[in-house]
């Protein structure tokens, strides 16, 4: 599998990585149920399949528990990133997720996270989605630097979205980039190409998810602009979601790209994709255009 330094921490990284937030289960955010035995296998299956990279988080359910159940064992094959400044609360039919940014909150989540994932370090600690007063009222930087020192996590990150974006990138202090991007939701193209020249690893969520026309959740169905932009023209021998991940692959500050799902064969599929590279030029550019073009027609 084709695989990318994630900026500058080193990390190689393969450029489809598995997005653990599948298996949060269903009392959290229309999941669904998720049995021991489906976490196994579509854990099983990510790493034999060669994906070294999984990214998951404090408030996905029931994720960290069974990535720790099944997969603690085969440690040493993966690089392991989850999210922190949530502070689960347990109903009898649902989980709610209220954030806390608070030094406390950040220390009681990355020693709950590493004691449910049977580890003893992340490789990436990654803010879930603060406002820049979020990080400075909470001295946050000064908590997850703390955390760093103690080792229980390599390098630290954040996962969010324009406009804090370039607020942080400015801070100069986080080692990676969590963004959402795909063919059909281009906002932050930009931004992750400054995220790459600055030095920092880029990594993409919803690149197929937040666009693609299969096997996607309503409310990230974006079918009006696949239609307007006409894309079905382009796929040619491809599948949709084919297209719509190599697109994103393709972009050239893309590190990895973290894709979820339950099913193995969705798995491998997606694997195939990513396995034949980017896109050629001229079909990339292509669709780029097209969608800017249905944009701003839909405007």
């Amino acid at each position: 599998m084709n695989t990318r330094v994630l900026g500058r921490t080193g990390l190689e990284m393969t450029q489809v990585g598995f997005g653990a937030m599948e298996l949060r289960g269903s009392k959290l955010w229309s999941g669904r149920p998720v049995s021991d035995g489906q976490a196994r296998g579509i854990l099983t299956a990510a790493l034999d399949s060669g994906i070294n990279f999984i990214d998951t988080s404090v408030d996905y359910g029931d994720s960290e528990d069974f990535i720790g159940r099944h997969i603690s064992s085969r440690r040493g094959e993966y690089f392991l990133a989850t999210k922190c400044g949530c502070n689960p609360q347990y109903a009898r039919d649902e989980v709610i997720t209220p954030h806390s940014w608070t030094r406390d909150t950040l220390m009681w989540n990355i020693d709950s996270s590493l004691k449910r994932m049977q580890t003893d370090h992340v490789d990436l600690l990654q803010l879930h989605n603060p406002t820049v007063d979020d990080v400075r009222q909470g001295n946050l930087l000064e908590a997850l630097k703390e955390i760093q020192s103690k080792g229980l996590t390599r390098f630290i990150g954040i996962s969010t979205t324009l406009p804090y974006l370039l607020s942080f990138l400015e801070m100069g202090a986080f080692d990676a980039f969590q963004v959402p991007y795909s063919a059909l939701n281009p906002l932050h193209h930009d931004a992750i190409t400054m995220i790459g020249q600055a030095g920092a690893g880029v990594i993409i969520r919803g690149g197929i998810a937040q666009g693609g026309p299969n096997n996607v959740q309503p409310w990230r169905f974006r079918a009006d602009i696949w239609q307007q932009a006409g894309l079905e023209a382009l796929c040619d021998e491809m599948s949709p979601a084919e297209l719509l991940l190599r697109f994103t692959l393709t972009h050239p500050y893309c590190h990895t790209a973290i894709i979820g799902t339950l099913d193995p064969e969705h798995l491998r599929e997606n694997i195939r994709a990513a396995e034949k590279g980017p896109l050629p030029a001229e079909l990339y550019h292509e669709i780029r255009q097209r969608v800017a073009d249905a944009i701003a027609a839909m405007a």
